[in-house]
């Protein structure tokens, strides 16, 4: 690292990623992607828990929404120790946790007890969902953020197509052994954790004791709270409709031993090709719109919302042309939404903030949207419910849009903080 005669930091080298940050984003991906294979195996072995256990399909939706409870909850608990603690550390243990727990989903012989593993998964995972992106963050340059949380995020469509995939392979009666295969290499990537180091966040003098105010500093950036709203409505559409989505092919007629591969290789391409075309996209459109963050992930919503609605009442095969489409649209926001996170918080409460937006899409989003459904398909059908929760596709896609103006002030003013902060570890790596 070289200075400049005034004794600052070279912007153009802090412009650049930091030592290390290629292994952490791998090591972090490949958490990424266990965490939705674990979400998704429930989706996909949904029917088969409710015969063995006696229950409804309202009954099941809670086993989600139990899940996002604790997600939820505890996000904002384990933000806070972020902000403070060894970040890698808080993300060793909640990925063994998690896998514990996930173990423990196949073994329980309860329907009450499988409710408390799907807690202790969320507990284990609220110490990673907010924690993880603030790593990368801190690791890459604003420049690069939109591309390599594409990269990052990318695990979600993969992750959840893996789900759906190993669901699928055994037969209903031993629905147990999903869950048991993901326990191996969740321990495994959970006791790499701890032997990566935390990168200093700044001298410890600028690290703020939380209160009250700092929460209220994110609510007062337009940017923020405006991302946090679409976020919201597109996790409360997408999270019911995901879990939903296996019963609801088998109820349109495409036999589930094949239906359910099929749907998770469909959201594994056009997920994965959408989450990083996303963020690439933002990255690209910067310079020439600087919302283009929010642009992007509104258009890709109002899109995909009418390609959604036409994929209800299109008849198979044709219907899964139409899914892939609307499937594509829905994760082009991906990369751009959780870049905007980064890019208008400061380095220092960064793992609060997204903590704090885990709690608002789950609290207001996917703990309600699968109840939901399964409320509106018992008294109608699975269709009816898919739909009525699909507007709030397009309310996050007019939301989005609205945001864009704001974007590069709450940017410029974020990144003054960052760039200090990147200059003074670089100048202090250990």
């Amino acid at each position: 690292m070289t200075l400049r005669d005034d004794g600052s930091p070279n912007l153009a080298e802090v412009d650049q990623p930091m030592p290390g940050a290629r292994a952490a984003l791998v090591l972090l991906l490949l958490i990424n992607l266990m965490n939705y294979v674990d979400r998704q195996i429930l989706s996909a072995v949904e029917e088969p828990i409710g015969k063995e256990f006696g229950v409804s399909s309202a009954a099941t939706g809670w086993l989600a929404t139990s899940f996002l409870l604790a997600y939820m909850v505890f996000s904002p608990v384990f933000g806070v120790m972020a902000d403070r603690v060894s970040r890698w550390a808080i993300v060793g243990v909640g990925v063994v946790l998690w896998s514990l727990a996930s173990g423990g989903s196949g073994a329980v012989r309860t329907f009450g007890l499988l409710i408390g593993m799907r807690l202790l998964i969320g507990i284990g995972e609220a110490a990673y969902g907010p924690v993880a992106p603030t790593i990368i963050s801190d690791l890459y340059p604003v420049s690069m953020r939109g591309k390599v949380l594409a990269w990052f995020n990318a695990a979600i469509p993969v992750g959840s197509a893996l789900g759906y995939v190993i669901g699928g392979l055994f037969p209903p009666t031993h629905w147990h052994w999903a869950f048991y295969v993901t326990v191996p290499p969740g321990l495994l990537l959970g006791i790499l954790c701890f032997f990566k180091k935390d990168r200093p966040r700044g001298p410890a003098s600028e690290r703020p004791k939380l209160n009250a105010a700092h929460y209220l500093s994110l609510l007062k950036t337009p940017s923020y709270t405006i991302n946090c709203i679409g976020m919201t409505a597109m996790t409360f559409a997408l999270g019911g409709i995901a879990f939903f989505m296996p019963r609801y092919l088998g109820e349109r007629g495409q036999t589930a031993s094949w239906a359910k591969p099929l749907f998770g290789g469909l959201v594994c391409l056009a997920g994965l090709l959408a989450t990083v075309a996303g963020g690439i996209t933002g990255d690209r459109l910067r310079s020439r719109f600087p919302g283009s963050y929010f642009l992007v992930s509104g258009v890709s919503m109002l899109v995909g919302f009418p390609l959604f609605l036409a994929f209800l009442i299109t008849p198979f095969p044709a219907a899964w042309f139409v899914l892939f489409a609307a499937v594509f649209c829905l994760f082009f926001n991906t990369g751009p939404s959780n870049t905007i996170l980064a890019n208008v918080t400061r380095p220092t409460i960064r793992a609060s903030a997204f903590a704090f937006n885990i709690f608002v899409i789950h609290a207001l989003g996917d703990a309600i949207s699968p109840p939901v459904i399964g409320w509106v398909s018992a008294r109608y059908n699975m269709t009816t419910g898919f739909a009525v929760v699909s507007v709030a596709m397009l309310v996050s896609g007019v939301v989005w849009m609205i945001g864009a103006k704001h974007l590069a002030a709450d940017t410029a003013a974020a990144q003054v903080d960052d760039t200090e902060r990147r200059g003074f570890e670089v100048i202090n790596p250990h």
